[in-house]
C-alpha cells in the first residue's frame, strides 16, 4: 500500500474546508440524493460525497457504508484529491497502491473506485464524489462525463454555503455562519472541560457616521472594523458580522487577561486605524462579554442574548458619562 502525497496547497486547502463548516454535520438532503442518484446511474453498491481533512476522510453523504469516516493515509479519495480530472482504479488487486489497502483486503473489500474532485469557488480541491464496487469495472468516456455531472451539483451546493455564511460587505461570517460554526460547540466545551467566551459588540454613534458622512462612509466602517477585528483576535476564535453595526466573536480557552487584552489591543488598532486613514471620525464600539457556564447557558443563544444585555449596559454607562463630562 502507497499512501498519497499532500497537496502543496494543503494548507490553503485544509482552511477552506474548514471555513466551510461542513465537517461533522448531519446528512442533508441535498447531497444525499446525489449519493442516491450515483448508486442507480452507475449501479454500485456504495456511493460517497467525501471531504478530506487532516488526518481523516468524512463522509457527507454516504449509501452501502456504515463508518463515518476513515483514516485519510488509507483513503483512496486522499489520492483522488491529487488530480485535476477523475480518478480511477479499475482494480485495485492490480494495481500497486492499493493491493495491501485494509479497505481492500478487509471490508468494504473495494475493486473498483473512481472519484471526481469537488471544487470551492477558488479553486480548492475539498474531496470527492465517488463510487465504489466490490469487483473490477471498466469506466468509459460516457461514465466520466456522468460522474462530472454528479460533482457539479455537489458543488453548486458548496457554493450556496459559501456564499449564505459570509457577510457580502465584510468577508467575515454572517449570523447563519456563525450559528453553522457554533451549534454543537457548547457540547464540546463542556465534555472537554473548556472555558469559552461570547463578546457582542455594537459600533457607538454609527447612525451619526451614517446621517453626516453617508452610506457609503458607514459601510466603509463596518468593513474597517471586521478588518482590524480580525486582525485583533486569534485564528482560533470565530468572528462574524451578526447584522448591521453588531458584531460577535466566540474565544475558546481564554482568560480574562486576555480577553482584556484583545478588547484593548481592539481599541488601540481601530484609532491606529482612523489615524492612518485619515477619518473625520473615530470608530468606538461597546462590548459585552459573557464566560460560558454550562448550568446557566443550554445554548449559544443563551449566552448571545445575556452578552447583548451587557453591551447595551457598556452603551448607556458611556452616554452617562460623555453627557456628564459635558456639563
Amino acid at each position: 500500500m502507497k499512501s498519497s502525497k499532500k497537496p502543496i496547497n494543503e494548507k490553503i486547502r485544509l482552511k477552506q474546508l474548514h471555513d466551510l463548516s461542513i465537517l461533522d454535520t448531519p446528512p442533508e438532503e441535498r447531497f444525499d440524493c446525489v449519493t442516491r442518484m450515483a448508486k442507480r446511474l452507475f449501479d454500485v453498491p456504495i456511493a460517497l460525497v467525501s471531504f478530506v481533512d487532516e488526518n481523516r476522510q468524512w463522509f457527507k453523504s454516504k449509501l452501502g457504508l456504515d463508518v463515518n469516516e476513515t483514516e485519510r493515509r488509507i483513503s483512496f479519495c486522499s489520492h483522488a484529491i491529487l488530480k485535476e480530472d477523475t480518478f480511477i482504479v479499475k482494480d485495485t488487486m492490480k494495481d500497486d497502491r492499493f493491493i495491501n489497502n485494509p479497505l481492500v483486503v478487509g471490508e468494504p473489500y473495494i475493486r473498483f473506485y473512481a472519484g471526481q474532485p469537488l471544487r470551492t469557488l477558488s479553486g480548492q480541491i475539498l474531496g470527492t464524489v465517488c463510487i465504489i464496487d466490490i469487483v473490477p469495472r471498466d469506466f468509459n468516456s460516457e461514465d466520466i462525463a456522468m460522474l462530472v455531472n454528479l460533482a457539479d451539483m455537489i458543488e453548486r451546493e458548496m457554493m450556496s454555503i459559501q456564499l449564505t455564511m459570509s457577510d457580502e460587505l465584510t468577508k467575515i461570517s454572517n449570523r447563519r455562519g456563525f450559528f453553522m460554526l457554533t451549534r454543537h460547540c457548547l457540547g464540546i466545551f463542556s465534555r472537554e472541560s473548556l472555558s469559552a467566551t461570547i463578546i457582542f459588540f455594537d459600533l457607538d454613534k454609527f447612525k451619526e457616521i451614517n446621517d453626516k458622512y453617508g452610506h457609503a462612509e458607514g459601510d466603509r466602517a463596518l468593513k474597517i472594523f471586521a478588518d482590524e477585528m480580525k486582525k485583533s483576535f486569534r485564528t482560533s476564535d470565530v468572528c462574524a458580522r451578526f447584522g448591521g453595526d453588531e458584531f460577535v466573536a466566540l474565544l475558546i480557552n481564554a482568560n480574562i487577561e486576555q480577553i482584556k487584552a484583545l478588547i484593548k489591543r481592539l481599541t488601540s488598532s481601530l484609532k491606529l486605524r482612523s489615524h492612518l486613514d485619515c477619518l473625520p471620525y473615530c470608530i468606538e464600539f461597546s462590548s459585552g462579554v459573557v464566560n460560558y457556564e454550562p448550568l446557566k447557558h443550554k445554548s449559544i443563544e443563551d449566552m448571545l442574548k445575556e452578552a447583548d444585555k451587557l453591551m447595551y449596559h457598556d452603551k448607556i454607562y458611556k452616554n452617562n458619562n460623555l453627557l456628564s463630562s459635558r456639563k
